[in-house]
């Protein structure tokens, strides 16, 4: 089975679109009508977890500390942390990439940064 995605509420809504674009069959969920602009962090790692998608953030400041509180309690597919400078266009191609090489076990509770 492939990676499935799940957008953080501070990720750009166009690089779903723009993944979606490139790779039509890929699963990435936006965060709108998922994720409320503002939910703590841990609501939306649980959320994230419940559906079985991999979290993908920008918020490199309070997520990782958040993350690694979350997996003592519970397992999660993963979170992937993108840097804010990152330009969208790389974005999308490290998460094309990441759906193609990488396995659900390479990220079961693990945080990774973005290739």
């Amino acid at each position: 089975m492939s990676l499935r995605f799940q957008a953080d509420a501070d990720l750009n809504p166009a690089i779903g679109i723009g993944l979606r674009r490139r790779e039509p069959s890929i699963d990435f969920r936006a965060a709108a009508g998922v994720m409320p602009d503002g939910a703590p962090d841990l609501d939306v790692l649980r959320e994230a977890a419940e559906a079985g998608r991999v979290l993908v953030s920008r918020d490199i400041g309070t997520m990782p500390g958040h993350f690694a509180d979350f997996i003592r309690q519970q397992e999660s597919p993963g979170l992937l942390l993108i840097p804010s400078q990152r330009p969208i266009g790389n974005v999308i191609e490290g998460l094309l990439l990441v759906w193609m090489i990488w396995t659900e076990e390479e990220l079961l509770n693990q945080a990774r940064w973005l290739p």
